[in-house]
Order: C-alpha cells, then sequence, then structure tokens
C-alpha cells in the first residue's frame, strides 16, 4: 500500500479525516472495512506528537477507538454474539451526522459569500394619514338607532319574561350603573358598536337606562358617537 500524505492541519477533526478516507477508498459509511481505514488513518496521523496542532488529542483518541473497533471485529464471535451491536455503528451515526453538518455549512458558506456585498435599506415608516371624522349627528338619529335595536329586542324576547311584569312590579335600573358597566367596556376596547350595548335578555328598563347612560356620557364629552356606513350602526369612542 502506497504511503498515504496528509496535511492534517488542512482537516477540521478526526471525523473529517475519517470521512475523506472512506470517500477516497469509496465504501459506505454503514460497512467500513475498518482494518483498512484504521490502517490509513494510524498511517495520516503518524509523527502527529512531533506536530502542533491544537487538536492533537482528538486525532490520538479517535485513534484508540478505531484500534477497540478493529479489536472486536477480529474477535471470533459466538451464536450468543449474534443479537450484539455491531461496533461500527455507533461511529457510523457520528460521520453522518458530521456529513449532514459539512453540507449545511457548504449551503451556509454560499449565502454569505452571495449577500456580501449587498446593502440593505432599512424599512421605511409609512405615515398613513386618518381621515377625521366631521359629521356631527343630530339626538334623534341615535334614539332612532336606539329604538331600532329597542323593537328588535322586543320581538326576540321570551314570552314569559314580559308575562309576570305586572305582578312582580318594575324594576329599577340605575343609570350610574350602566355609565360604570359602559366604562369597564371601553377600559377593554377603546371602540364598541351601540348595537352591542344591549344584549337579548336585558329587560326595558335595562335598555332604557343604557342608552339614558350613552346620551349622558356623550353629554358630558366622555362619549363621542360616529355613525360606520359599512355596519349601519354607530361607533362609540372615548376620542374625536
Amino acid at each position: 500500500m502506497d504511503k498515504i500524505l496528509y496535511k492534517l492541519d488542512s482537516f477540521e477533526g478526526p471525523l473529517d479525516l475519517l470521512l475523506t478516507l472512506i470517500q477516497k477508498n469509496k465504501v459506505s459509511i454503514y460497512d467500513i472495512p475498518i482494518v483498512e481505514i484504521t490502517a490509513q488513518y494510524m498511517e495520516a496521523i503518524e509523527g502527529i506528537e512531533d506536530m502542533n496542532l491544537e487538536n492533537t488529542s482528538e486525532f490520538l483518541v479517535m485513534a484508540s477507538h478505531l484500534l477497540y473497533i478493529k479489536s472486536k471485529m477480529l474477535l471470533p464471535k459466538n451464536e450468543e454474539d449474534d443479537e450484539e451491536e455491531d461496533p461500527r455503528e455507533e461511529l457510523a451515526r457520528r460521520l453522518i451526522e458530521y456529513q449532514q453538518f459539512k453540507e449545511a455549512s457548504k449551503e451556509l458558506r454560499k449565502s454569505e459569500f452571495s449577500t456580501k456585498y449587498m446593502v440593505f435599506r432599512e424599512a421605511e415608516k409609512i405615515d398613513f394619514p386618518i381621515p377625521e371624522y366631521n359629521i356631527n349627528h343630530q339626538t334623534d338619529e341615535l334614539i332612532e338607532a336606539f329604538n331600532s335595536i329597542f323593537q328588535r329586542q322586543i320581538r326576540k324576547a321570551k314570552p314569559e319574561k314580559r308575562a309576570f311584569s305586572k305582578i312582580v312590579g318594575r324594576e329599577k335600573v340605575s343609570v350610574d350603573d350602566m355609565v360604570e358597566k359602559i366604562c369597564k367596556r371601553l377600559k377593554k376596547n377603546s371602540r364598541l358598536r351601540f348595537e352591542t350595548l344591549f344584549q337579548p335578555e336585558d329587560s326595558k328598563p335595562e335598555m332604557i337606562a343604557t342608552f339614558l347612560a350613552v346620551l349622558e356620557m356623550i353629554k358630558l364629552g366622555r362619549l363621542y358617537a360616529n355613525y360606520d356606513e359599512g355596519k349601519k350602526d354607530f361607533i362609540l369612542t372615548t376620542e374625536k
């Protein structure tokens, strides 16, 4: 066998050297001819003790590991040993993993050079002007919207809900309580559809108190109503 001449400092480590030897011999990683590869590896690292390499110990550790695998392969096998793991399997897994990382690093290196001389401009912030809402609505429009919701709620209400209204008496609902309820909702969402303030289970007094609360808040400048043509409803906000 001709003497193999390798410069060990050109390899990233013992796995890199092993992979090169396997590729040079055109053999499978999964079926490494351990005797031949070990002999070539030992020849390649001959005199490594005299070399000034940072990873000298790594090459020597791999050499001892190859000799161990070689000795395991040369020992006669018993019938009980047939089920034992091939001593080359762990080394094959490491080589496959290293090969994958090596190929991935090549692809990344291509990307590095392709973008090396590119200059990227920072993203510009585009300000979209927000159109001002300058339409002033009359109170009658809000009353009309409330009346429409009110009539729908009555039609949807269950008959049992109104059947005993005269027997149990009138329900007392505080406008201040409704103001507080609306404020809590506005803290979670600064924009509310007028229609969403009224729920199907609300009683007449609750709906009227809610509507009066909206009017009171608009009067005090704590609430603003803008009409949304798309949704056909008023949008209530805390800002103009």
